[in-house]
């Protein structure tokens, strides 16, 4: 895929979760009466703008981010009702949660989409391509899986979610059932892709049945799926933290990029899919408890809710400061890492 269409599908799927992100704010700052002075797509200087009754509507150049400006968001104002910090408390947290709420949900309605137009696999085993070597160490056809490693397989989903957390590692314990027994396969080999000189993925080689597409099948499969992405990013941010994975393989926006351009490439399907996850994504890294990102905002509103007084504006004000300075630094590392030295 050439450059411009990468570029093209890269700012159309993070242009649209920003905006959806941003938009949840807006939503919620609405219902709960707080005045909304700005709602941006972009930064810098801007291309499009409508006033409202009250709010500015704007499309700047710079397709680089959003916001969502909103009276006494970041500094006392007295006596005015509809500022955000003059709200209790509990309709703050409604505010700075609402935009992750919206990433989850839009990754759910892909996710959704994704599900209703395709096949639905099921976990049960139909054949093995020619060169599979699960079937040479215990796996047989028709066997149902019913566990991995001890984790339970209710769904495809499941299985997905295990194959990619199982980093450096093919060989797993695999219990199926076989005639109507459960059997315990203890040590079924998989082919793998090697990713880095020091990581590689194991690769599911064989193929399953699809499973028949009823509504409540269609609806747990939204269900494992969504699981299925959060679980994968808990998992994958835990790795990080206990040293099991390195840090080398965080991507920013420019290996977010590249993967936007190759899941394009392959089809509707696997863009959907894709937005979903980076969708998901921007939800559980936008409540993490560090400053300048919402769940930083909700911690400082939840220890508010504790001792029963407001962190001071100003203090407040210095801890995202800085904490986006360190974030936005971050964020220029990986930048330069994706660039020069990319996985």
């Amino acid at each position: 895929m050439d450059i411009f269409w990468q570029v093209f599908y890269t700012l159309l799927v993070l242009s649209a979760l920003i905006f959806f992100h941003e938009f949840g704010h807006f939503i919620a700052a609405k219902a709960c009466g707080v005045r909304v002075t700005e709602f941006a797509l972009g930064m810098g200087p801007a291309i499009f703008k409508k006033q409202g009754k009250e709010t500015l509507y704007a499309l700047r150049l710079f397709p680089i981010g959003g916001y969502c400006a909103m009276t006494g968001e970041d500094e006392e104002v007295e006596g005015d009702p509809r500022a955000m910090r003059n709200k209790p408390v509990w309709q703050r947290m409604i505010i700075v949660v609402a935009g992750a709420a919206m990433n989850l949900l839009i990754g759910v309605i892909l996710i959704t989409v994704i599900v209703c137009a395709k096949p639905i696999p099921s976990t049960v085993v139909a054949d093995f391509p020619e060169g599979a070597i699960s079937n040479t160490t215990g796996l047989q056809a028709e066997d149902q899986i019913l566990s991995i490693n001890g984790t339970e397989i209710s769904g495809y989903a499941d299985l997905s979610t295990v194959f990619s957390a199982a980093y450096n590692t093919d060989t797993f314990a695999i219990t199926v059932l076989r005639d109507g027994q459960e059997v315990l396969l203890p040590n079924v080999t998989f082919p793998h892709a090697e990713v880095d000189k020091e990581l590689y993925m194991p690769q599911v080689d064989f193929r399953v049945y699809r499973a028949e597409k009823t509504f409540g099948v269609v609806v747990e499969n939204i269900f494992e799926e969504t699981g299925a992405y959060l679980t994968m990013m808990f998992t994958t941010l835990g790795d990080m933290v206990t040293g099991r994975i390195s840090l080398k393989y965080v991507s920013g926006p420019i290996g977010i990029s590249s993967a936007i351009a190759d899941a394009a490439a392959l089809g509707w399907a696997s863009l959907f899919s894709i937005a979903a996850l980076i969708s998901i994504n921007l939800c559980v890294m936008n409540l993490l408890p560090l400053p300048a990102l919402d769940g930083g905002r909700f911690l400082c509103m939840l220890i508010e809710a504790i001792i029963r007084r407001p962190i001071p504006a100003k203090v407040e004000g210095i801890i995202h400061t800085v904490g986006l300075i360190v974030l936005l630094a971050l964020m220029a590392i990986i930048a330069f890492k994706d660039i020069f030295f990319p996985v």
